[in-house]
């Protein structure tokens, strides 16, 4: 093989409302958790039920602000990107380890009552911060670029953004 392969695709539900930061050039970031869930027998045939959580990390500034602002708690998404190890030293000197998903793509699914019966719909955030009532989503997830090398997102390549590709 010529080369690799680093690319991964999930579908599960927000565990809680995204969170949006700023790099120190303004640039948004938004972070949030997934939950994806498996059923699978074990050798005694029993059903046994396995939910694995995700931290999704969105670097591209338009992704990154669509995700705050249409993602809720409870929110049936698909998402696409890469995954990304960082290591650092907790407060007792021990090397750890962790994974985020780098997302390039998102796709709202399912339907508003879904994610309100999921406990979402945005409840816990003030009025003037909850989506706006759902679109018809696109039929295909937005094309971003993905993050690059260092920490903070480089703008200046990004291809232009039309109205088809926002998600909503």
């Amino acid at each position: 093989m010529a080369g690799s392969v680093n690319k991964v695709i999930l579908v599960g539900r927000l565990g809680k409302d995204p969170e949006m930061k700023f790099t120190p050039s303004g640039a948004p970031v938004t972070k949030f958790s997934l939950a994806t869930d498996e059923s699978f027998k074990d050798k005694t045939g029993e059903k046994q039920d396995h939910t694995e959580w995700h931290n999704i990390v969105v670097w591209n500034p338009k992704l990154a602000e669509i995700c705050n602002e249409y993602l809720t708690k409870g929110k049936l998404v698909y998402i696409e990107g890469t995954i990304r190890s960082r290591q650092w030293q907790d407060q007792s000197g021990n090397k750890r380890t962790s994974y985020e998903i780098i997302a390039n793509q998102m796709q709202m699914l399912g339907s508003k009552s879904d994610s309100e019966r999921m406990g979402g719909g945005g409840t816990n955030r003030p009025a003037a911060e909850r989506p706006a009532p759902e679109h018809p989503a696109p039929e295909r997830p937005a094309p971003v670029a993905p993050p690059p090398p260092s920490a903070e997102p480089i703008s200046s390549h990004e291809p232009e953004i039309s109205d088809e590709d926002i998600p909503f």
